[in-house]
């Protein structure tokens, strides 16, 4: 009984993220165990028309669908080095290469929530299909890694692919307003902010 009751937990910790209601996102059946090989999340992947993506690819295209576009079934939560996807059964991790790490920024005016690991799937910002210009630095040289005007996706996020291991300034403006928010990109760092209020 101690070891279901164990396992369970470890399922809920696995797939914790954003949902459309701000809490964390439905998570796999309490059997359900990670499997490693991208190759056997193929039938998965296939069932939600993402047959064949590299994990790059299937989390740029989840993050932009519009959100009566989401596949109500699938669960997906971007981690530092890899994509978590289940459809309710077996979960499935897909390795994300090891020099990226895929950020996803929610700012807002008035109504944020807590997130740690962005769930393109279930997360839901305040602004969606707003312009916003965005520049993020790497701390440790002054690169200036982006500095381009975005459209925040149907989701209310706009997401960035960036070095591994770094530390950073994100900054975002839209409509005369900024929020800035120091960032980092390591093994347990959050893929998700959403402390970003616009002043």
């Amino acid at each position: 009984m101690k070891r279901l009751f164990l396992v369970s937990v470890v399922s809920v910790l696995t797939m914790a993220g954003c949902s459309g209601t701000g809490g964390s996102a439905p998570v796999a059946g309490p059997a359900a165990a990670t499997v490693t090989s991208s190759a056997e999340a193929q039938p998965l992947l296939t069932r939600y028309g993402l047959a064949g993506k590299s994990t790059v690819e299937v989390i740029d295209q989840l993050d932009r669908l519009d959100l009566q576009q989401r596949p109500a079934g699938l669960k997906a939560s971007v981690r530092a080095g890899e994509l978590l996807i289940s459809d309710g059964g077996q979960e499935y991790s897909m390795p994300i290469p090891a020099d990226r790490f895929y950020l996803s920024a929610g700012p807002y005016l008035q109504q944020t929530h807590d997130c740690f690991f962005h769930a393109p799937t279930g997360c839901k910002g305040e602004l969606a299909g707003k312009q916003v210009q965005v520049k993020i630095v790497n701390d440790a040289d002054g690169t200036v890694m982006v500095d381009e005007s975005r459209t925040t996706f149907a989701n209310g996020f706009v997401g960035f692919w960036l070095p591994r291991n770094i530390t950073g300034t994100l900054s975002i403006t839209s409509d005369g307003k900024t929020a800035e928010s120091k960032i980092s990109t390591g093994a347990d760092d959050p893929t998700c902010l959403t402390t970003l209020r616009l002043a």
